[in-house]
């Protein structure tokens, strides 16, 4: 069964083919994240005017390199929750007119439980991607973290699915970016934070690892205010400085041990949560997703604090895709959606 996959949540234009829920035949990205870098972060207005654009050409590039027409195309599945409003809208009313004039079933998919089954793409003959050999055994453990999602999954089963927890402010994807600018580090600040702290003493600073009533929740506005704090003091200012001019009063060393602090605390707030999950609920495995899936030092901190095996994507498919959005379409296809009805949901 090959599914064409759209996604167009955010700042990506992506569109991709997956057969049988595994086999990538292709996958095109088109993302408009140099248009947003000027403002430290995605303008809706900005990522909706660059889908309308390109939207159609990605899918004909993705159907191209797969070497498929529409007669070979099973199903369409398009994310419609969540996202930014204008660019979702772009996706699904172009997957909406897609599946009626090409008489495809439709399936509007939800983008944060689709990333994990970035992990079930086991196979491609596109060049430059490690998979993993073999699917995820269930159940499973998933930690899906990006700019806008920070959740812990338990997957029983592909229908059976339980939220165990998730942040109650920033996602961990969000607290990156927020402290890059902070330090004056690049957006998005992710990669940002990982190359500086490369440089950066870990335990320089002090900063809170916070405790909920649920252990599975997560709290990541109050390490970024530390941080904030001590770089304030760092500075020799106090509270009172704005956060915009504290890049020109810190030395390279010290926004190099800033990142490197915040990064590793950070971490040990995942890590907790899913070293407790992991007693709790015995997985087969851990599935890590999402945008923040890419980090190293996350990838290693829980490789080696969990038991079970850990599962993440190629770094390509870490952040936004349209193979994972064909993949999780496969697994979940039950009864389609009215092409003439399906609506967007930005909010959950």
């Amino acid at each position: 069964m090959k599914i064409l996959g759209i996604e167009s949540s955010a700042d990506e234009t992506a569109a991709a083919v997956v057969e049988d829920g595994r086999f990538m035949l292709s996958s095109t990205v088109a993302s408009s994240l140099d248009l947003h870098k000027v403002y430290g972060g995605i303008v809706p207005e900005i990522a909706a005017r660059s889908h309308i654009e390109i939207i159609i050409p990605v899918i004909k590039l993705a159907l191209a390199d797969a070497g498929c027409g529409w007669d070979d195309i099973d199903a369409i599945a398009v994310t419609n929750r969540p996202g930014l409003i204008g660019s979702l809208l772009i996706g699904v009313l172009t997957a909406r007119t897609l599946a009626i004039t090409k008489r495809k079933p439709l399936y509007g998919i939800n983008h944060v439980l689709a990333h994990a089954y970035a992990n079930f793409i086991t196979a491609t003959r596109l060049p430059g991607y490690t998979l993993s050999e073999s699917p995820p055994r269930v159940p499973a453990l998933g930690l899906i973290v990006s700019g806008g999602h920070t959740q812990v999954m338990l997957y029983r089963s592909h229908a059976d699915y339980e939220l165990l927890g998730q942040t109650r402010d920033d996602a961990v994807g969000e607290a990156f970016d927020k402290v890059a600018k902070i330090l004056g580090l690049p957006y998005p600040g992710g990669p940002s934070i990982d190359k500086a702290a490369q440089k950066g003493n870990p335990t320089s600073v002090k900063l809170p690892n916070p405790k909920l009533d649920n252990r599975y929740d997560f709290s990541f506005s109050g390490l970024k205010t530390a941080v904030l704090r001590a770089a304030q003091q760092l500075a020799g200012k106090d509270f009172t400085l704005p956060s915009t001019e504290l890049p020109a009063l810190l030395t390279e060393s010290q926004k190099a041990d800033l990142a490197a602090s915040f990064q590793r605390a950070a971490i040990d707030i995942l890590a907790d949560a899913m070293t407790a999950a992991e007693k709790q609920y015995r997985p087969e495995s851990v599935l890590l997703a999402g945008g923040v899936a890419a980090n190293n030092s996350l990838r290693e901190t829980l490789s080696r604090r969990l038991q079970a095996p850990l599962l993440y994507p190629d770094i390509k498919l870490c952040t936004d895709n349209a193979a994972m959005i064909a993949s999780a379409a496969y697994y979940w296809q039950q009864t389609a959606d009215n092409p003439y009805e399906l609506s967007v949901i930005p909010s959950l």
